[in-house]
């Protein structure tokens, strides 16, 4: 069995890891982290744990836990994990970081994104930036796994293969992505009451969104080129889910004709035909964040706007699963060499 801890056990994201991890056969978790709920049982913090969980929630004890777990999880704010690793807890056992310290691998670009000095430095170039579907390899070798979050999971996956494939200009490249409340965490903030969400809708981050470079920098991959997009994020009122829809300008053929409709689709086919989480709608069929909700997988679809000459890309998500703890169960299994899939064959749940 797999020991598993949980550092930040006791938000969304953490919550949802203990939900994932209960159901995988070959995981046991050992250590359910939480700063704010030390010596209270876990199943009184989420009464949905009740007779499933009965451990009470410990400290944030890094180094000790890296010598009683084989894979650490740490869904903490941004600058936690940066500011404790050591050789000696990578030495001890796996980190798999849902937070962005390890992400973008341009230091000074975190730095000036987020805010903050990144006190670690010197993990920066073995860290794996844990896109399952793109760095499937490098992820099975890494001790170090910076798990991507949710609006760039879903804007990556959705934009990628036309990128890669030089289907669109990647310079003319707009994403407008909504999400759901439990994206912005836990804690209390007037910005989240009820009231506040409730029967409305926002864009917030207008041109500043701390996610924007994250994407930029793999769409760079893809291109070949640095690229600069547009990212938009909203805030609506429903608890989980991330539905992206990007625009970009086709590029012409040599015979001044657009791609066409199965040249398009070749293209998510050639990235994706064999990634059990990505569905590929059929033709006119667009993603719904209901029909993905409680589950790993992406839904997708595109169309193409004859009229402007540019395509519509759309990718649906559960920002919790896929977008974060699914994402980072997935990772394990990866780096662990068992089946992908394991703990993750989740039926998606409606109503």
């Amino acid at each position: 069995m797999i020991k598993a801890g949980i550092i930040g056990s006791t938000g969304y994201a953490g919550s949802e890891l203990v939900r994932l991890l209960l159901g995988h056969r070959e995981t046991e978790i050992v250590w359910y982290g939480s700063r704010s709920y030390i010596d209270e049982k876990y199943a009184s913090v989420y009464g949905n744990m009740f007779k499933l969980v009965e451990d009470v929630c410990r400290d944030d004890n890094l180094e000790q836990l890296s010598k009683e777990a084989d894979v650490i999880f740490t869904a903490t704010p941004q600058g936690f994990l940066a500011s404790v690793l050591t050789d000696s807890i990578l030495d001890n056992c796996k980190v798999i970081d849902l937070s962005a310290d390890f992400r973008i691998r341009d230091i000074s670009v975190y730095e000036s994104w987020y805010g903050i000095e990144h006190k670690s430095p010197q993990y920066m170039k073995e860290a794996v930036y844990g896109l399952c579907e793109l760095y499937r390899e490098q992820i099975r070798g890494t001790r170090l796994l910076a798990n991507p979050g949710c609006y760039t999971t879903c804007s990556i996956l959705t934009t990628y293969p036309l990128v890669k494939a030089g289907i669109i200009d990647p310079a003319t490249l707009i994403v407008d992505a909504k999400s759901g409340t439990s994206g912005a965490g836990r804690g209390a903030k007037v910005p989240n009451l009820f009231c506040e969400v409730n029967e409305n809708i926002k864009a917030y981050g207008v041109a500043t969104h701390r996610h924007t470079p994250e994407i930029e920098q793999e769409l760079s991959v893809a291109a070949g080129k640095d690229i600069r997009i547009s990212f938009t994020p909203h805030l609506v009122p429903m608890n989980r889910g991330i539905l992206v829809t990007a625009y970009a300008d086709l590029v012409k053929k040599a015979d001044g004709s657009l791609p066409t409709q199965g040249e398009i689709r070749s293209a998510y086919e050639a990235c994706y035909k064999d990634e059990y989480f990505i569905r590929l709608l059929e033709k006119n069929v667009c993603p719904e964040t209901k029909w993905v909700e409680g589950s790993n997988f992406v839904d997708m679809n595109f169309k193409i706007d004859e009229r402007v000459g540019r395509v519509i890309m759309m990718g649906a998500l559960d920002n919790i699963v896929k977008g974060a703890a699914g994402q980072a169960v997935q990772n394990m299994n990866l780096m662990f060499g068992i089946e992908e899939t394991e703990g993750l064959k989740l039926v998606p749940s409606f109503p």
